[in-house]
């Protein structure tokens, strides 16, 4: 489908949802059509029980998206009639359902802010990234970035706009992986999979902890009472037996020499 279709391609691969940023024709540039049906499509997947992680990409070779629509924010400035923008950053961090982004070629300015909004990036050789808000007046990517690649590096480049490189993005935590940019989308759903094949509701605990940034102490108390909760449930005891009858067995055969444990248990 073309950039004259749906804004938005959605596609349920089993357990994972596929989110396409569809206007390849505008480098999936970020309007207000698109924002909403994002947010529309992020709801739906994250409501959906049978979905147990959501893969975010975009249509083509060329770009994850290269940002914001500046055309229709200009229009707005002017006093254009122009349709609300919603926030693609706050929609993806609302998702209580683990969030990968799949990059390719150009991810930029809004765009990278949604890519960082996301809890894992995987990145195509030829992804570039760039936070350029302050070239143009914003102040924005201050609240999340440092927490991706330390408060340093993020002063670099939210106040250069500097270009980065994949490898560069690499190195510096930006992304998780930098993968062959043809197998980009197939990898990120593959990593969605196994995700999706752990207890949705440890997996949640596990991100509320992390993204509530909390210092040490509050953040392992809050994990410790979440999972005084979670460890008589059905289903966590059901699969602490079945990974425990894996242990004990191997165990068995290799003469008790395995190391038996589990945290929590």
């Amino acid at each position: 489908m073309d950039s004259h279709g749906s804004p938005i391609l959605v596609e349920r691969r089993g357990a994972v949802g596929l989110v396409t940023l569809n206007r390849p024709a505008k480098l999936n540039a970020l309007n207000a059509a698109l924002l909403e049906a994002l947010d529309q499509a992020l709801h739906e997947l994250d409501d959906d029980a049978d979905i147990g992680a959501i893969v975010i990409t975009g249509a083509g070779e060329r770009a994850f998206s290269a940002g914001g629509d500046m055309q229709e924010q200009v229009d707005a400035m002017e006093g254009l009639p122009s349709p609300r923008r919603g926030s693609a950053l706050a929609t993806v961090r609302a998702c209580q359902t683990p969030t990968l982004a799949a990059i390719r070629g150009y991810c930029y300015g809004g765009a990278a802010l949604l890519a960082i909004g996301c809890d894992i990036r995987i990145s195509g050789e030829d992804g570039r990234f760039k936070f350029h808000g302050a070239s143009y007046g914003r102040g924005i990517g201050g609240a999340i970035l440092p927490r991706i690649v330390g408060a340093a590096k993020a002063k670099e480049l939210l106040f250069t706009g500097d270009d980065v490189a994949a490898a560069e993005a690499l190195r510096i935590g930006l992304v998780n992986q930098v993968v062959p940019s043809s197998e980009v989308v197939d990898y990120a759903v593959a990593m969605a999979e196994r995700i999706a094949g752990n207890s949705p509701r440890a997996i949640q605990i596990i991100k509320q902890t992390i993204d509530l940034a909390l210092p040490a102490e509050q953040a392992q108390a809050y994990e410790n009472q979440a999972n005084r909760g979670l460890s008589h449930s059905q289903d966590s005891q059901a699969r602490f037996r079945r990974a425990a009858s894996k242990v004990i067995g191997l165990s068995s055969s290799s003469g008790g020499g395995l190391h038996q444990g589990g945290e929590g248990g």
